[in-house]
């Protein structure tokens, strides 16, 4: 057995699931199992970055013309119920501890594409599409 297997379960009945339940049988003693949601799926990164790239030009924060990785951490700590700040090294200003979008569900993902509809909607922000892959 390798160290690393991933099933994708599919509809019942698919034969992932039949080889993820012989995977976990014959996994040797001390093994972990996790079973758990998908994570963002490529569309939804592309959607993001393209809508990050759109407030990124259109919309200005407090003076100051954010880029596309300061709109991430804005709006992904914006879906935190609670915030975490650190001082930085050198104690001259704070960290924001925000989530990372790579380990996202694809329901939390969702959620962050729909509120960033939402806050550009209320900054009249003219949303572009993703590029297709080529």
């Amino acid at each position: 057995m390798s160290e690393k297997a991933i099933y994708v379960m599919r509809p019942k009945p698919h034969a992932s699931r039949q080889r993820a339940c012989e995977a976990i049988m014959s996994a040797p003693d001390g093994y972990i199992v996790t079973i758990q949601p998908p994570k963002r799926s490529l569309e939804q990164n592309a959607k993001m970055w393209a809508m990050l790239a759109d407030l990124s030009k259109q919309v200005v924060w407090y003076g100051l013309k954010l880029s596309n990785e300061d709109w991430k951490d804005v709006l992904s700590s914006s879906l935190r119920k609670e915030i975490r700040t650190v001082p930085n090294v050198e104690g001259n200003g704070l960290v924001v501890l925000g989530m990372r979008t790579s380990k996202m569900s694809v329901r939390m993902m969702n959620d962050l594409i729909e509120y960033m509809y939402w806050f550009g909607a209320e900054k009249n922000v003219v949303w572009s599409e993703p590029e297709e892959a080529k």
